[in-house]
């Protein structure tokens, strides 16, 4: 290979990089078959295996022939004892075979190696606990309601991220941006709704909710409960007149008659949650246009403001990272679920007002909780210990699935635009006060959506 009395290439560069290479491969390929096992769930240790390893296997490569180079600069130079040769290639003699096998053998494992790192990079990047435990502090109130809510087996990604290589490379941008405000603490709390960013609802709810097909009526029951000693519950039965846009039973109907193919409605929001609308734009099935506009808004207001095609997400705007709007309705929530015991006198009150308290962190709600049942039921013959140990435990669930004091999350902070009680939701456009130039309104009829029983 090389000429006689030339010296092997022993640059500490080459050498450096050789070594890294070498670890760092041993390393990963060990992971990689752990992971394959199912050994291991650390979120930390994906990032240090998938993503910086690799990193210091392709630096360890590129220091090998850099190492070379410089190698033979300095030899040039006369900067070392022999000039370096570049070697002869001769495939009839055994120790270039021999050479060159393993030159091939190693450049196959390095492919090998790289392309699995890339694929389990990318993998390890899409799944959801990347996505909610690695940033724990700031992604861990989205993280907590995704668990607890009904979309917990869709992946963050298929809402998220879209199909292809120009979403992942968009999403990659955007999450250097993100890397940068957690590293110098400058994101928002709590963090904001992706409104502007999210992909469009058919290219993701319709996926699972198709909307063409008739949905028909759903039954639904609200309970809520009293502060008296019994926790009285009062029941609301809703038959909720869901309809469809689809076309088999008569044409597009019920609350979500404006899915149909051949419906747009378009609306102006002034405000960067979509809580003011002021403006609608409705094209119905025969072409005619008509526009609703709030008296005394103004072209320019208009102008200023965002422009949208209403979709899923215009009115089910917290599909999956749903949080209590108030105590009141987390407790009735909890009672209703059996999360919290009916039967315990005074409960409802009891876990309403020690859950409208502020506090700096969740250790110290937690005290709070248990301190305030304990020293309140340790007085009430009625209570039995497991059943005031329960009431505790499910008081002190109920804040941690919607209360967040380091992210600045409390209760209301993200209102829920799916109904009216709590939020604005329907009567930002269905307000009586949205009129067109020939007087008709956008209506206010509680029957349009729902009877009561």
């Amino acid at each position: 290979m090389a000429e006689k009395g030339s010296r092997p290439v022993f640059n500490p560069l080459t050498v450096i990089g050789a070594i890294l290479t070498t670890v760092s491969a041993v390393l990963f390929l060990t992971f990689f078959f752990l992971e394959l096992l199912g050994l291991h769930a650390n979120p930390y240790f994906g990032i240090f295996f998938f993503l910086i390893l690799p990193g210091l296997f392709l630096m360890g490569l590129l220091l090998v022939p850099l190492g070379i180079w410089r190698e033979r600069r300095r030899r040039l130079r006369g900067l070392a004892p022999t000039e370096w040769h570049w070697p002869r290639i001769d495939l009839n003699d055994a120790r270039t075979r021999r050479t060159a096998a393993v030159v091939a053998a190693l450049t196959l494992a390095n492919i090998v190696i790289v392309s699995l790192a890339a694929f389990k990079g990318v993998e390890y990047m899409d799944s959801t606990p990347f996505c909610g435990e690695v940033c724990h502090t700031v992604m861990e109130p989205e993280y907590a309601a995704y668990q607890d809510g009904p979309h917990s087996r869709v992946k963050c990604v298929e809402c998220h991220i879209g199909p292809g290589a120009p979403f992942f490379v968009k999403a990659k941008v955007d999450g250097l941006r993100q890397v940068w405000a957690v590293t110098f603490d400058t994101y928002q709390r709590p963090i904001p709704s992706p409104v502007h960013t999210l992909r469009p609802a058919r290219d993701t709810c319709e996926q699972c909710h198709w909307p063409e097909r008739f949905s028909g009526d759903l039954r639904r029951t609200f309970r809520t409960y009293a502060d008296d000693e019994a926790n009285t519950e009062q029941a609301q039965v809703l038959n909720l007149k869901v309809g469809g846009g689809g076309w088999r039973r008569g044409g597009p109907h019920g609350i979500h008659w404006h899915t149909a193919s051949n419906i747009l409605v378009e609306y102006i929001a002034t405000d960067p949650a979509r809580g003011t609308i002021p403006y609608v734009r409705m094209v119905d099935a025969t072409g005619a246009v008509t526009e609703f506009v709030v008296e005394g808004v103004t072209p320019e207001m208009l102008a200023a403001g965002e422009r949208r095609t209403m979709d899923c997400i215009d009115c089910h705007n917290r599909p999956t990272h749903r949080f209590a709007p108030s105590p009141e309705r987390a407790v009735d929530a909890a009672l209703a679920s059996g999360l919290l015991p009916q039967d315990l006198p005074f409960l409802r009150r009891e876990a309403v007002a020690v859950l409208s308290e502020g506090y700096p962190d969740r250790p110290a709600a937690e005290r709070a909780i248990a301190e305030r049942l304990q020293a309140f039921y340790g007085q009430t013959a009625e209570a039995t210990e497991a059943r005031v140990a329960r009431a505790i435990a499910g008081t002190q669930r109920v804040f941690a699935q919607n209360v967040f004091p380091k992210m600045g999350l409390t209760w209301g902070a993200h209102p829920n635009h799916l109904g009216h009680t709590d939020s604005p939701g329907c009567f930002r456009c269905h307000d009586g006060e949205h009129r067109s130039k020939d007087g008709r309104t956008i209506s206010q009829d509680c029957e349009l959506c729902h009877t009561f029983e």
